[in-house]
């Protein structure tokens, strides 16, 4: 299991879900992830950091 950090960006949100897509190893694959474990203030083109299963609101 690979827990480095990585670097996502809020394709799409979708009732209570946000379609996440990597941006520091670019791929085809969207992550669904609960908005509920993810930052307040989140919208779609968002930059967010995954680092110790801890998503962060990148400025």
């Amino acid at each position: 299991m690979d827990i480095s950090p990585k670097e996502y960006v809020v394709a799409q949100i979708t009732g209570d879900y946000a379609m996440l897509r990597r941006t520091d190893a670019p791929s085809d694959q969207l992550n669904q992830v609960a908005l509920a474990l993810l930052p307040e203030g989140l919208e779609v083109g968002s930059r967010l950091r995954w680092e110790m299963f801890v998503y962060t609101l990148l400025s």
